[in-house]
């Protein structure tokens, strides 16, 4: 069992599945409603956990029913929560809308007590940091706290990996801390200036990474699977109809990390993330599509 800690937001998901967007100024009826836990860094932490590194989850919460939601979710599975609560602020929530047909999603977040991560937070988890075996990080929290995390973890020598979530402008140097970054089409555009459509552009765009310092780039294409530089594109795992595509991309990350933190290869670790996401995608919600290790590997027939 390998030790992963994370870097991240939780926020309490308001999903609502209809027909369509409604347009500015129009309502519209919905099909159904359901409320649960997300956040990018919640989501990586809970698939993280299930499919069975020992997972440390580094945020900042209310103090409030949703506080409680994102306790409950990583007491269930099996995170190890580091978190101030906070007066001053509330426990993030996320607007998600889910096109009916298609399972597409919109999303609207609000970090909330997250979006007061300092640099002094993360200093004070250092020694939690740089005693893992993988460090995991998105942009959900405020960028300096993001960086000085990075900084930490490959001074002390853990493997660390970016998930460039939202698309955002990043510092200088940033990539260079990174021995993995795990963009999907559009944030690698973002990155690179490189629109990702075929193989090739993902060839071209993980080179374009590695030229701003990023030790092995990983490109997640959806339904067709994720391009890992060095060995091309690794098939999408399915495992049948899709219910919602939200939170497809946290389950890929939080399997991914898990592998890699026991040692195994990129490529290994990539089937796994690809796996995860393929059922994730077969279940609604996001932290409780997480599947368990027993059930990945039954996909893969390991």
């Amino acid at each position: 069992m390998g030790k992963v800690t994370i870097l991240g937001v939780f926020v309490a998901d308001t999903a609502y599945r209809a027909d369509r967007m409604p347009r500015m100024g129009e309502t519209i009826m919905g099909n159904s409603f359901s409320l649960g836990p997300g956040g990018k860094g919640s989501n990586q932490a809970v698939a993280c956990a299930r499919i069975g590194a020992q997972t440390h989850m580094i945020s900042k919460l209310g103090q409030d029913d949703f506080a409680k939601l994102a306790l409950d979710t990583w007491a269930e599975a099996g995170v190890v929560a580091h978190v101030d609560q906070v007066s001053e602020s509330y426990t993030g929530a996320a607007y998600i809308f889910i096109e009916e047909s298609t399972g597409d999603n919109a999303i609207i977040i609000a970090p909330g007590a997250a979006a007061l991560i300092r640099v002094a937070d993360i200093e004070a988890k250092a020694d939690l940091i740089a005693g893992s075996d993988v460090f995991v990080t998105q942009l959900e929290q405020p960028m300096d706290a993001a960086l000085r995390a990075l900084q930490i973890a490959r001074q002390g020598g853990v493997t660390t990996i970016l998930n460039p979530a939202p698309a955002a402008a990043l510092p200088d140097g940033m990539l260079a801390l990174c021995d993995y970054v795990t963009p999907n089409e559009t944030e690698c555009e973002a990155l690179t200036g490189i629109a990702v459509e075929s193989e090739a552009d993902a060839r071209r765009a993980a080179q374009a990474l590695c030229d701003l310092g990023v030790k092995t780039p990983i490109i997640t294409m959806g339904e067709r699977g994720a391009y890992l530089h060095g060995h091309g594109l690794v098939p999408a795992v399915r495992a049948g109809a899709v219910v919602e595509t939200t939170g497809a991309g946290d389950a890929f990350n939080g399997g991914f990390a898990a592998v890699l933190s026991e040692g195994k290869s990129a490529l290994e670790a990539v089937r796994i993330g690809c796996a995860t996401a393929g059922i994730s995608v077969t279940r609604a919600g996001t932290a409780p599509a997480m599947p368990s290790r027993a059930e990945v590997e039954a996909l893969l027939g390991a």
